[in-house]
């Protein structure tokens, strides 16, 4: 178990490293980002979480300390206290998706446990008292169930989760009531955003009871073509059914995707090199440029890249820079809070250093 005295240190290391669910591997990662199962959980001797006053919070907080420096087998946790961490620390947690937004900017004692390939976190204090996430690369939602459901497994042996007979795991939520559990899948899909059909794909998703969520899940806008498909309650229906809904309709969604890049290809190949060759080129030479154009130019990049227009790229180069240029990984790097201006010159800066050095020196010579 890494120490809170070490906390600046792992956290400055993470601006250096990508997670490995941004490692651009496993089963049809040209589109799916990232399988992920996220559990929620309540410990029985405590009222939720908006009915708690600091100090139960703290004892929440100090119990779960207590369970995750017992973990034998998994001793390289890091365990980091939230209330210490500063604002842009909180938000490059959130940036690399250990954490949710609600967590960072709440209020009172709360922590978060994360493993060294950041797979795994454990938010202790959020909505629920616990909320327990494994990510990883690719469209592989089977290991992804049997890893959290192995770690659910181990903290239930230290503690006593509020169970009914009959409703299932009791949540602050009503719609996470039963198995408390979220099954989504990060796709990217800018082929049926070129050609106009995504919203017909989110239509049918929604009369299966399937939520579409941006980036970063709840309330957030889809940046840079990224979507997550996720069910959207869990009442009545085994974890297995879940995982199965979700896990037969996403090979629908990739082959609507595949079809509408193949149709792109052969129907709009010089407009679609066009729009390519220029994203790469604008992220190259940009003297300033926004969090937001980052992630459009970025996401056509990144179809350029699985098509073949830009072989002198790699996915996992272009899926760092979706996070390394967010707002909280940039002043990271800087070593301070930078003003929205220059937070837009320096991550223009950072474009051009990293595409550079990717395509040796040639970056926008190779786009034309």
């Amino acid at each position: 178990m890494r120490e809170s005295g070490e906390q600046a240190v792992d956290l400055n290391d993470l601006t250096k490293s990508t997670g490995e669910w941004l490692r651009g591997v496993g089963p049809e990662s040209d589109i799916v980002i990232s399988s992920r199962i996220r559990l929620a959980r309540n410990l029985a001797e405590f009222p939720f979480i908006s009915r708690t006053d600091d100090q139960q919070r703290a004892q929440i907080e100090k119990l779960m300390s207590e369970v995750v420096h017992q973990w034998r087998d998994d001793g390289d946790l890091l365990y980091l206290d939230l209330e210490s961490l500063s604002n842009i620390d909180r938000h490059l947690l959130v940036e690399r998706h250990l954490i949710s937004r609600e967590l960072a900017e709440g209020r009172g004692p709360r922590a978060v446990a994360i493993d060294p390939n950041e797979t795994f976190s454990l938010m202790i204090n959020e909505e629920d008292h616990l909320r327990l996430q494994v990510l990883q690369s690719g469209f592989d939602l089977k290991a992804v169930w049997e890893k959290v459901n192995r770690i659910d497994d181990i903290i239930e042996q230290r503690v006593v989760y509020a169970f009914h007979e009959h409703l299932g795991y009791l949540t602050a939520c009503p719609t996470n009531v039963g198995t408390g559990l979220r099954v989504s899948v990060m796709l990217h899909l800018p082929a049926l955003v070129i050609t106009r059909q995504i919203e017909k794909v989110f239509r049918s998703l929604q009369k299966i009871n399937l939520a579409v969520r941006g980036l970063f899940g709840e309330g957030s806008q889809a940046m840079g073509d990224f979507y997550q498909i996720s069910n959207q309650i869990t009442l009545g229906r085994s974890e297995e059914e879940l995982i199965r809904q979700v896990s037969e309709v996403v090979p629908v969604i990739i082959d609507y995707e595949r079809q509408a890049r193949e149709f792109l290809i052969k129907e709009s190949h010089e407009s679609l090199h066009d729009r390519v060759s220029r994203a790469f080129g604008i992220l190259c030479t940009a003297q300033t440029i926004s969090s937001e154009e980052t992630m459009h130019l970025l996401s056509s990049v990144r179809m350029g890249v699985n098509l073949g227009l830009l072989p002198d790229l790699k996915i996992p180069s272009v899926n760092e820079l979706f996070i390394r240029t967010q707002p909280a990984h940039l002043q990271k790097l800087a070593g301070g809070e930078l003003e929205t201006t220059d937070r837009n010159i320096e991550r223009a800066r950072f474009l051009h250093r990293y595409l550079n050095q990717e395509s040796g020196g040639q970056a926008y010579g190779d786009a034309n």
